[in-house]
């Protein structure tokens, strides 16, 4: 355990403390590998974590700002710990992230090693159940960003990507079909197949296909994903 300093000790002429504390110098090294370590550690820790943890910020610039949260309290507050090695640790944590996003202006592939590749969320107005299940993200949270974009016929949309940064990007179609409604959840009971006329369009509970013919009392799988249960589509 390492012993509490006497206020003798502590002298504010006392520049060796000031900048290394009671460390050798060649701790700067050890400082040094610490932070390649820790950081390295950090950025693929937040890769696993999902695009949704970081939202707008790349992974690099989150790993960064979590860095810089850890530098800045031990050389702050603690008298035995010397300025200059919270300062490295900084400058290093920015040289590593300068050199990543150098690195991916050069190279597509490091682009996608560090901040990873776009997601198809939804296509031609049908739920990728796939890449949903693949990047943690419920039908819930989708409708929800949906909602929020006033888009609550899923039949109006063509594209939705996952972007890297974490943000929805959503492209419509001109003229829009009939689709599953975003707000299936919040009234499911106006949306059951059995209480629909027979003539209207249906859509898969699951992903959002569209019946090709009327399916209304039928135990017809869907060929998307296999499911046996249909809903009112809405237009």
């Amino acid at each position: 355990m390492r012993k509490a300093m006497d206020k003798e000790d502590i002298k504010i002429t006392d520049w060796q403390r000031i900048l290394f504390g009671d460390t050798p110098m060649v701790f700067l090294v050890e400082v040094f590998l610490r932070t390649i370590v820790v950081y390295c550690a950090l950025l693929v820790a937040l890769r696993f974590m999902g695009k949704r943890m970081t939202g707008q910020l790349s992974m690099a610039e989150m790993a960064v700002m979590i860095t810089l949260g850890a530098i800045v309290s031990v050389p702050m507050q603690l008298a035995d710990r010397g300025v200059l090695l919270g300062l490295l640790v900084l400058v290093c944590a920015l040289l590593f992230h300068q050199g990543i996003n150098l690195w991916q202006v050069h190279s597509k592939q490091a682009e996608w090693l560090a901040e990873g590749r776009e997601s198809l969320l939804v296509k031609d107005g049908v739920l990728q159940l796939a890449s949903l299940r693949a990047n943690k993200i419920s039908r819930q949270q989708l409708f929800a960003a949906l909602r929020n974009k006033g888009i609550f016929n899923l039949g109006e949309v063509r594209r939705v990507y996952l972007e890297a940064s974490g943000m929805f990007s959503i492209f419509y179609f001109e003229h829009p079909r009939p689709g599953m409604s975003t707000t299936y959840e919040l009234n499911e009971s106006s949306f059951d197949s059995a209480t629909t006329a027979e003539d209207d369009p249906h859509v898969c509970n699951t992903c959002g296909f569209l019946a090709e013919a009327n399916i209304a009392g039928e135990q017809k799988a869907c060929s998307n994903c296999g499911s046996l249960t249909w809903i009112k589509a809405v237009n």
